[in-house]
């Protein structure tokens, strides 16, 4: 497996980069050569110290990209919790049937290119649905969400509140902290405190 590790405004020390590969080794075994590791460290200041390193990690398998995220108070802490998770991942995709996604695949193709919008509307064009998505959601708390988002490697994440029982929508705001929509039907608006 080709690995590529760098640091986002930081120099990455030696005994990181060695912990890493080392570390990305257990994934080696289930995968062979052809795959690719493309490992991001940064340090983000507006989180908690505890979740300041972050390791990111997208693995290129056979045309399909997993992505794992994890942040901890080291980067040695972030870089465990990202192997495990993309192991999990890992076995799971190796565990369904190839013919099957690649089948998807190209379905998903066809039918992308088939609905797609042009990317520019015309002056008087209406924009339209190409696309819906339905699946079945459970309730969950807040922190549940959160790690189920960064589980999917999602910006965003549609959940029942397991506390109110209401719909609400998880997203990652542009400076890295979590935001929460909480839709009200017929209700009064209430404005909430900016963050």
């Amino acid at each position: 497996m080709r690995t590529t590790i760098r640091g986002k405004n930081l120099t990455v020390s030696q005994k990181d980069s060695d912990y890493l590969e080392r570390k990305l080794q257990r994934l080696e075994r289930m995968l062979d050569e052809r795959c690719e590791a493309d490992v991001e460290l940064r340090i983000e200041g507006n989180r908690k110290v505890a979740d300041s390193h972050v390791v990111e990690v997208s693995l290129l398998i056979d045309g399909l990209l997993l992505r794992g995220e994890a942040a901890a108070s080291t980067f040695r802490a972030a870089a465990d919790e990202v192997v495990d998770k993309l192991e999990r991942r890992t076995v799971d995709a190796k565990e369904r049937p190839r013919d099957r996604r690649r089948a998807e695949q190209v379905r998903f193709v066809e039918a992308e290119t088939r609905e797609a919008p042009t990317a520019v509307l015309e002056s008087g064009e209406e924009s339209r649905v190409v696309k819906v998505k339905r699946f079945a959601i459970e309730p969950m708390f807040e922190e549940d969400a959160i790690s189920r988002m960064d589980e999917l490697g999602h910006t965003f994440f549609i959940f029942v509140n397991a506390e109110n029982e209401r719909v609400a929508v998880l997203y990652r705001r542009r400076d890295g902290r979590l935001g929460l929509i909480e839709p009200v039907i017929g209700g009064s608006y209430r404005p909430i405190d900016q963050g």
